[in-house]
């Protein structure tokens, strides 16, 4: 156990990335369960993911502005044809999202098969690297997410209907799955949401939020800690801290 790994400069800007993509994502998860499409988040990552392999493979600058472009548009393809197949077969939605899912993943495979490096961006996008997120990640990150929660606030994902509602969540896991990765985007929109499915309200909310600091704050203490992967590690202390929280309400009178 390394007590001089809790570097306040290197977990500082990665708790707040952490929070940056809590304020998006747990109002956008309970949306998520409640609509029953649990792995949109995923799929919608992993398109995005293959918007920024995309980019590297055409030689675009990581982290510039045309590997965001292609990101979001790569996301907003996504959010259309998941808007045409919900209208379409909507009893099939889940089963076609993750065919999404696995054909985008396979697609990134094969984009990267020629590159030396492939095997280590497949791990950065799965894991992310939040321990390394740098000040032009966090603007980006949190313009993005104040930008989501006005429209949240504003109910324009209603008004917007179903293209409106995959629009904003898919900008909202483009901005997120560069940072954190994958299985933190899907952690994030669904661990919280799950601890506090019986739950109402801004209560629902409030305990959703509580659960994914702690969890995160837990998590990157731990890995610096016992010098193990963040990402994995917060992934583990956010369903932790998600099954403390489902009991505590349960048995609660």
């Amino acid at each position: 156990m390394n007590w001089t790994a809790l570097d306040i400069g290197i977990l500082g800007p990665a708790l707040i990335a952490g929070l940056l993509v809590l304020a998006t994502h747990v109002p956008l998860g309970t949306q998520v369960l409640d609509r029953g499409i649990v792995f949109i988040d995923l799929a919608i990552a992993q398109i995005a993911g293959l918007g920024v392999i995309a980019a590297d493979a055409m030689g675009l600058p990581d982290g510039g502005i045309a590997v965001q472009a292609s990101a979001v548009t790569a996301a907003l393809l996504g959010a259309m044809l998941l808007t045409w197949t919900e209208r379409r077969a909507p009893q099939q939605q889940e089963a076609l999202i993750g065919v999404m899912f696995i054909l985008a993943a396979c697609a990134g495979i094969l984009l990267l098969s020629g590159n030396p490096h492939g095997g280590e961006h497949l791990k950065d996008l799965l894991v992310g690297q939040i321990l390394w997120v740098n000040n032009t990640q966090l603007i980006w990150l949190g313009t993005v997410s104040a930008v989501i929660l006005v429209a949240l606030w504003l109910g324009l994902m209603k008004r917007l209907g179903r293209f409106g509602f995959y629009a904003i969540f898919s900008i909202a896991v483009t901005a997120s799955v560069q940072v954190v990765g994958v299985y933190l985007v899907f952690s994030s929109l669904i661990i919280p949401a799950l601890a506090t499915r019986q739950l109402q309200g801004e209560l629902r909310l409030m305990i959703a939020y509580g659960v994914g600091v702690v969890g995160y704050g837990l998590g990157l203490a731990l890995s610096a800690l016992f010098d193990l992967p963040s990402g994995a590690v917060i992934v583990w202390t956010l369903a932790a801290c998600a099954l403390v929280a489902a009991v505590s309400f349960k048995s609660a009178p």
